[in-house]
């Protein structure tokens, strides 16, 4: 009974992760969280929980990557650029970790998802951050409604909002490309289909990273992670297939409704545990 739910939070996991670029460990890691409450899994840590979403989504983004490529939607310049930055920032945050406690990991987390959250509810509002076109990184996209965007980004800036996105993302486990969907979005006005495929591609190098660190501090428990690889394989070309046929708002509503609905509930079992 345990695989075959870790199997079905797998492929669920993986298939919204990789419509919405966030590599599955938005769900992952608050569903073990949850898990770590009843009995069958009460061994399981803060600390095993990141872990071993962190290892497991090695294998969303290999899969998510590979799809994308397909469809030619991966910024490889600017995802190399922004590893850069995250893949240190994501291997520091893996450390911090080991000093939090499940209920103050909780509210934490929640809390820091809400803010995202909300800050992607004013984005039209927002300017995107001033670069110099002849100094930055320049890109135009075509969507599958026919709308054209123009985003770009000062390569210095998107290093070192990399590298704090990156450390946000190992302290949380949700991978350290995950975190940048929402900041390419709202600073560099990233089209979503570019900045899921893009974030995707950088799930996979610093989850990587991010997994040598946990498993040379014991903190992935081999037995899940085997259960939840098989999901996160399929979920993700599932979720793949959905983001090439969602219209670019419709992507980023979702972002939206799953990281209140997340942040809340992560919250309350901070609260109530």
């Amino acid at each position: 009974m345990e695989w075959i739910l870790l199997i079905l939070i797998g492929i669920a996991a993986s298939s919204l992760g990789s419509l919405i670029g966030m590599g599955g460990g938005i769900i992952v890691v608050p569903a073990l969280l949850y898990l770590a409450t009843l009995p069958s899994f009460h061994h399981l840590t803060p600390q095993v929980v990141v872990g071993t979403s962190l290892f497991t989504m090695i294998f969303t983004g290999l899969s998510s990557t590979l799809a994308y490529m397909r469809h030619k939607t991966v910024d490889y310049k600017s995802g190399l650029i922004f590893l850069i930055g995250s893949g240190p920032g994501s291997i520091l945050g893996a450390w911090v970790t080991e000093k939090m406690g499940l209920h103050s990991f909780n509210i934490y987390f929640g809390t820091f998802i809400l803010f995202v959250s909300f800050v992607l509810i004013v984005k039209d509002k927002l300017k995107p951050l001033p670069f110099r076109k002849d100094k930055g990184i320049v890109r135009t996209f075509t969507d599958n409604s026919g709308r054209s965007f123009e985003y770009g980004f000062n390569p210095i800036l998107g290093v070192e909002i990399a590298f704090v996105v990156g450390f946000l993302s190992g302290i949380f486990g949700i991978g350290g490309g995950s975190l940048m969907v929402p900041t390419m979005i709202l600073l560099f006005f990233f089209p979503p289909h570019v900045a899921t495929a893009t974030s995707m591609f950088m799930i996979l190098p610093t989850s990587i990273l991010s997994s040598i660190t946990h498993i040379s501090l014991g903190n992935v428990n081999w037995l899940y992670a085997l259960a939840l690889v098989p999901g996160a394989w399929i979920g993700a070309k599932v979720g793949v297939y959905l983001n090439t046929r969602f219209k670019s708002k419709t992507i980023v509503i979702i972002i939206r409704a799953t990281l209140i609905i997340v942040g809340v509930r992560l919250i309350y079992q901070g609260i109530t545990g």
